[in-house]
């Protein structure tokens, strides 16, 4: 009998990737099983593209992938945009005017490039996690009107959350996430994980139904509530879980592979 899921859409870190930045050969050869069966399997991250591109070729993904939250669904190997969604121009205006008054590290990604203003702690951590280098520009004016994927605000987890409290009745026309607790991002109200995992079953030709979704953190909530099987990792935070169907295991327990052979294979890959 053939699996009832056709598409599997998965974050990447600290949901494929363990804490060590890694892939376990275990859980590459369950998806590489799950792709035989004629299962479509592909990344849903904030990373952007060239960063997604590197994980997806590790594991021999040939699909478009989903980056940005949800903002950019490309082709792998020709690089074709399928769907794009682009902060809305005047509210990127603000949202960076607002960060030059207070003195917040604003992040732009432009054209699949990492942009900051300065070169400190936080663009260097967040490009050593990402794999992806950055380019300094001291004047946004270059950058700001032009299309963005995202912005990402870099602070303390605490200040991020009572900033995005402050901030979402202001800017209503952008969705307002966190993929990790000191990263505040800004995306087109379409540029979540929802929208694009919607997007990336209407092309593959299944039903929402057929789909699965698999992530640990907020900003994977979209997808998982509008997925057939909705799955949080055990090192999700508890609100995901809360709104998941199923609890796998952690990032460093293979619980990609655990979904994989508990509702695609119905068998260990060994």
């Amino acid at each position: 009998m053939s699996t009832p899921y056709k598409l599997i859409a998965i974050d990447v870190d600290d949901t494929l990737l363990n804490d060590e930045l890694a892939i376990s050969e275990g859980t590459k050869k369950a998806l590489a099983a799950a792709v035989a069966q004629g299962v479509t399997v592909t990344l849903a991250t904030g990373r952007m593209f060239p960063s997604a591109k590197k994980i997806a070729l590790q594991v021999e993904l040939n699909v478009p992938i989903i980056t940005y939250q949800g903002s950019l669904v490309k082709t792998l190997i020709d690089e074709e945009i399928l769907y794009a969604r682009y902060v809305p121009q005047p509210t990127a205006r603000r949202i960076y005017e607002l960060c030059r008054a207070e003195g917040w590290h604003l992040q732009l990604y432009v054209d699949d490039v990492l942009y900051a203003q300065e070169d400190n702690e936080k663009v260097r951590d967040y490009s050593k996690l990402t794999n992806i280098p950055f380019v300094i520009e001291p004047d946004y004016e270059r950058l700001i009107d032009r299309p963005l994927a995202k912005m990402l605000i870099i602070d303390e987890p605490a200040k991020l959350d009572a900033l995005a409290e402050r901030l979402r009745p202001q800017f209503e026309d952008v969705h307002i996430t966190k993929s990790k607790p000191h990263y505040l991002e800004f995306l087109h109200k379409e540029g979540t994980k929802g929208h694009a995992v919607a997007f990336m079953a209407s092309h593959v030709g299944c039903t929402m139904d057929e789909v699965i979704a698999i992530g640990d953190s907020w900003n994977d909530h979209e997808m998982l509530e509008v997925a057939g099987l909705g799955v949080a990792m055990d090192n999700a935070i508890p609100a995901l879980k809360a709104v998941a169907d199923y609890v796998t295991r952690s990032n460093n327990d293979e619980g990609v592979r655990h979904v994989i052979e508990q509702f695609i294979l119905k068998t260990p890959v060994g």
